[in-house]
């Protein structure tokens, strides 16, 4: 029986990928668990293993195109014979199996199948659309109501992305990204589409930015971790191997104050909250050697229960992962708080955006010197912002701000080393 190649859920909020490379052409074999097709996200590139052993008989989305959760985006044939037949009869393997002929009464006349032609399909019931599809809509301007008119393409009648965009060029409201720009330049400009993992990116901000949130600022005295991290710095290196920085001080910190406050590590779905119970810190890293690449947001596992030296050795091991654009799908699944750190490339403020369906995103910036007055005596003090950003439809203020406060507590008595 032919297997398909479904496009794999990538990651929270991630409801489409696009295809970037196939690993296979048609007619070739592929074994189980084999690379078959490389799959871009704003969250991830990674390459998918095959389902079965077999061969590709068929590839439903191209090179280039985008595809939506767990649609198919080929087909892998482990009969040799009906491969080829398949391949033969235009990549369909149902040509392969006989099927059972419908009684004579039943008969319908059939509509045009050609190979690559989608036919509209009635629908009866209720509608399902994906969220993609619900948001272009909304973004739009397209009701509920034009929503389920539509015929669609998809099995069962469900309405695609494609489909939308038909709607959308016929309404006269084509969106930006079906008018495929053509690349333009002149003496003093270059203009082209916004594609690959910046449009992601791109897509996946607009999400984000549908969330109602507030920032709240705290700036706390991180001067005993500065003297810890001067004095340990080399001797750590030199007995466990890795850089000692200051982000596993801050991924430690926070994942013990998160339990104290568990409605900072929920996220919230169709109006449904989950509240997690262990702290899988989401930390933004950036792609590439020099980092053009762009930023992911790997994750780093049960953050409350490690020590700082494995929360270190889990950070070089993912940031050597980020460099070499080798991270995979089990890598940025899971999250539920992310840390920023725009402080390592000289940021001393800012106002982090959310990591959708996460209730909060801390972000930590430069640490300056700065002259303090404590305890009455003027002195010299290693000084650092650190905003929360948070979900308020699941966080008000005063969490917010209590919240802040432990961090700081933590972070200027520098005692959870102890």
């Amino acid at each position: 029986m032919p297997v398909e190649i479904l496009m794999p859920e990538l990651g929270e909020s991630v409801h489409s990928g696009t295809v970037s490379r196939w690993l296979k052409k048609v007619g070739e074999f592929v074994k189980e668990d084999e690379p078959v097709v490389e799959i871009m996200t704003d969250k991830v590139n990674t390459e998918l293993p095959s389902p079965a052993s077999g061969i590709l008989v068929k590839i439903n989305i191209p090179e280039g195109d985008e595809v939506e959760v767990f649609h198919a985006m080929g087909v892998i044939e482990p009969d040799e014979a009906a491969a080829k037949a398949a391949i033969a009869d235009g990549g369909s393997p149902a040509a392969a199996a006989p099927t059972p002929a419908a009684p004579a009464a039943e008969a319908k006349p059939a509509p045009d199948t050609k190979p690559g032609k989608e036919v509209p399909l009635p629908f009866s019931g209720r509608r399902f659309f994906t969220p993609l599809v619900k948001t272009m809509a909304k973004d739009h301007g397209v009701s509920l109501d034009e929503l389920a008119a539509l015929s669609g393409t998809g099995e069962g009648g469900r309405v695609t992305k494609k489909d939308l965009q038909g709607y959308l060029s016929n309404r006269g409201q084509a969106p930006a990204a079906t008018s495929a720009p053509r690349p333009a330049s002149g003496a003093d400009s270059t203009t082209a589409p916004l594609t690959g993992l910046r449009k992601m990116i791109a897509d996946a901000m607009v999400r984000n930015s549908q969330v109602p949130v507030v920032s709240t600022l705290i700036e706390v005295d991180v001067t005993n971790m500065v003297s810890y991290r001067a004095r340990n710095k080399d001797a750590f290196l030199e007995q466990h191997g890795v850089k000692l920085t200051y982000t596993p001080f801050f991924i430690k910190t926070l994942a013990e104050v998160l339990l104290q406050f568990p409605m900072l590590n929920s996220s919230l779905t169709d109006n449904m909250v989950t509240t997690h119970h262990k702290v899988h810190m989401g930390v933004a890293v950036s792609l590439g050697k020099d980092g053009s690449g762009g930023l992911i947001v790997p994750v780093i596992r049960d953050c409350d229960s490690k020590s700082i030296v494995e929360i270190a050795r889990d950070l070089d091991e993912i940031a050597v992962k980020a460099r070499a654009s080798q991270l995979g799908v089990p890598d940025i699944q899971g999250g539920t708080f992310t840390l920023t750190n725009p402080g390592s490339y000289g940021a001393v403020l800012g106002t982090p955006m959310i990591n959708a369906p996460q209730a909060g995103i801390a972000g930590v910036y430069g640490i300056q010197e700065k002259v303090q007055v404590v305890n009455g005596m003027i002195g010299i003090r290693s000084m650092m912002n650190a905003v929360l950003t948070y979900d308020h439809r699941l966080v008000d203020g005063m969490t917010a701000g209590r919240f802040l406060q432990a961090v700081k507590a933590k972070l200027e008595a520098f005692d959870f080393l102890k």
